[in-house]
């Protein structure tokens, strides 16, 4: 069935098709419309979870966490300083090896007090053991979401689908839903690996001396490397059942490309027009839309890039005293390799300023004629503004 609905929507379809047993909710724009709309769908009993009105963001994952180490199937959303208020809690999700899955909206952080989109929130956590799956547009964040249940529940590890805030939380477009079979063929119910019950007592979250912390940790860091692997079988099954196809990038015009544009959620549609304007002017452009994040997929990045003269990273993000955070991690992934393109590190849209197909041209542009790239990331469409004030 093919509606026209927001992104926030796409998320709560999602959910509903998934079979979720326990939802967590406070509301903090710009994600309210996602546990609105499932809140709206346990009342009418179109799902059958127990749907937690909570305090607080930390007081939602906390009570999830107890949930999913019972073993039942849940979600949440956040946004901002909602998923920073989090922090902590995130660790725990991880390490205790629970497959919650979480949409989070991307906003900006305060101050100055902003609702509006850019990825430094979701990216800020991206030392904690989540897996990060960024999307583009409404198919793909419905798409995203029932993929990442059988991901968290495959290798044991968190997921957050991240989309931004009203560029494609708000916006209406139309989208394809699954009937139930097709979703419960895809994503059947939650069998869990490990679970908290008296018929088989165990000790959760104890103390853990150094003789085996750090194996724990190691641990966690083979599953985030099983993601590729496990990633691909799901979506070849994924593609078997509804006919879409995804992979942890995606690459046009990137085989005789001399400059490549690398961005992620949003941007990714506008850069689409600037690259097919160009190609017609005989310019040799090619995008590739980064998807997952973490684990940062090396390999994806590494082959689609290694004709490529120059890479032109746009990081709606700053990780302050670095620069962007998308062209900090394709550096360091391709730092050892031999032949390698040169990396353009751009920062633009923060805070929700909007990123027009002429800004994306202008980077193309400032990119082609630069021989080496800045040392610091470039700074796009800044007003005139005094250090320090």
């Amino acid at each position: 069935m093919r509606r026209v609905i927001e992104g926030s929507q796409a998320v709560a379809e999602a959910v509903r098709l998934s079979g979720v047993q326990v939802v967590s909710a406070y509301p903090i724009t710009p994600q309210t419309h996602i546990v609105e709309t499932i809140s709206d769908y346990c009342e009418k009993g179109e799902i059958n979870a127990t749907f937690m009105r909570m305090e607080g963001e930390q007081s939602c994952l906390a009570a999830l966490i107890g949930a999913q180490a019972m073993g039942v199937r849940t979600f949440t959303a956040t946004s901002s300083q909602g998923l920073a208020y989090m922090h902590e809690l995130l660790h725990w999700a991880s390490a205790a090896r629970l497959p919650i899955v979480m949409a989070e909206v991307n906003r900006a952080l305060a101050p100055g007090w902003n609702i509006w989109t850019d990825q430094t929130d979701s990216l800020a956590q991206r030392d904690t053991g989540w897996v990060q799956i960024y999307c583009e547009e409404g198919q793909e964040v419905l798409d995203s979401t029932l993929i990442a249940y059988r991901l968290a529940e495959k290798v044991n590890l968190p997921v957050m689908i991240v989309l931004d805030a009203f560029f494609l939380s708000h916006t209406y477009e139309p989208v394809d839903i699954p009937d139930e079979d097709e979703a419960h063929r895809f994503l059947p119910p939650y069998k869990p690996q490990f679970r908290i019950t008296t018929a088989d007592p165990r000790s959760y979250g104890a103390l853990v001396t150094p003789a085996d912390y750090m194996e724990m940790r190691y641990d966690i860091s083979l599953a985030m490397n099983d993601v590729f692997l496990q990633l691909d079988d799901i979506h070849a099954e994924f593609s078997s059942i509804f006919g879409r196809t995804y992979g942890p990038v995606e690459a046009l015009n990137c085989e005789d490309a001399e400059i490549i544009l690398l961005t992620s959620g949003t941007i990714t549609s506008t850069s689409r027009l600037v690259v097919e304007k160009l190609r017609k002017q005989g310019e040799k452009i090619g995008l590739l839309k980064a998807r997952l994040f973490r684990p940062f997929p090396v390999d994806a990045f590494r082959n689609n890039l290694k004709k490529a003269r120059k890479v032109a990273v746009i990081d709606r993000n700053c990780s302050f005293g670095a620069g962007g955070i998308f062209a900090q991690e394709l550096k360091a992934a391709l730092c050892n390799d031999d032949v390698k393109p040169l990396i353009y590190s751009y920062i633009a849209g923060l805070g929700g300023r909007d990123v027009t197909p002429d800004v994306i041209e202008d980077i193309y542009w400032k990119t082609k004629s630069a021989d080496t790239p800045e040392q610091e990331s470039v700074w796009i469409g800044l007003k005139e503004v005094s250090h320090g004030r």
